[in-house]
């Protein structure tokens, strides 16, 4: 009785190493996603009234969790009884990542004329600020739906073919690494400023240790979140990349000289392009 209890135990000890270890590479394969999850994030949580940003922020991570708890039943659903569709379903997300990655590069060589118009807090009302301030919770909810099914179906995608509780419990904690994860250090990040600021008046002095930390942290609260979307860019073409790469056999076995961060970089380029391309005919003939 005894030796079949900590025989047990050992089983269980297996599993769950199994699940740490599939977690960690799970995790690193989502790692570029979750690179432009923090960029985007970051900058939709930005902008707001010093006050409001945490709140905000909070709400955001609200409805990520709700997010992932719908999304995570279907794709455990997929898995277990449709697999093909989590290949599919990833392959799909491989082409919107790519266009999304190809489009911002595309962006910053050809730029867009965007009319710029000034708003000022004083032209609306408290009702009005709280309606523009809703309409951005949703459309950043609505971001990180999407963000977050590639992250659940990229995770996913690391554990096909395992037992489904293994699955399971390996998405479901990447799952909440990301929101946890993500969220915390967007958090860090939009109150940066505030720091710098509350670390400027500690001091009278021209000159101080606290001046500088809080000048340098105001200063640099915007390359922050521009060197973020530069990575989540680059980060989105790699995993766009990796996806084609591991799941479409062709890819898989052409330029096999290449080193595999360049090769999955050129091929989630190029499809991001020719994506792009179709996206800009359509939208031309159709008048979008």
């Amino acid at each position: 009785m005894g030796s079949g209890f900590f025989a047990l135990l050992d089983d269980i000890a297996a599993i769950m190493d199994d699940v740490a270890v599939m977690s960690k590479i799970a995790t690193k394969k989502t790692a570029g996603i979750l690179g432009d999850d923090l960029a985007v994030n970051a900058e939709k949580a930005s902008g707001f009234i010093s006050s409001r940003e945490l709140p905000v922020l909070w709400a955001i991570a609200k409805g990520s969790f709700l997010n992932k708890l719908i999304i995570l039943p279907i794709a455990f659903l997929l898995s277990a009884f449709l697999p093909l569709a989590i290949i599919i379903i990833l392959i799909l997300g491989g082409l919107f990542l790519a266009y999304e990655g190809a489009e911002k590069i595309f962006e910053y060589f050809f730029p867009h004329k965007h009319k710029s118009i000034e708003i000022k807090v004083q032209d609306f009302t408290e009702a009005e600020i709280l309606a523009i301030e809703k309409d951005k919770i949703k459309s950043a909810i609505v971001t990180d739906f999407i963000l977050s099914v590639e992250i659940v179906i990229i995770a996913l995608g690391t554990v096909i073919g395992k037992p489904i509780s293994s699955q399971i419990a390996v998405v479901s904690i990447v799952a909440i690494i990301a929101t946890v994860g993500v969220y915390g250090i967007v958090a860090l990040i939009v109150r940066m400023d505030e720091l710098g600021f509350k670390l400027i008046a500690l001091s009278s002095k021209e000159r101080s240790l606290s001046k500088t930390i809080g000048n340098i942290l105001v200063q640099a609260l915007p390359k922050v979140i521009k060197s973020l979307a530069v990575i989540g860019t680059i980060a989105l073409i790699l995993v766009a990349g990796g996806i084609f790469v591991h799941n479409i056999d062709f890819l898989h076995h052409l330029f096999p000289q290449l080193p595999s961060i360049l090769k999955e970089f050129c091929i989630g380029l190029i499809i991001g392009l020719l994506v792009l391309g179709i996206v800009n005919v359509f939208k031309k003939i159709f008048k979008l």
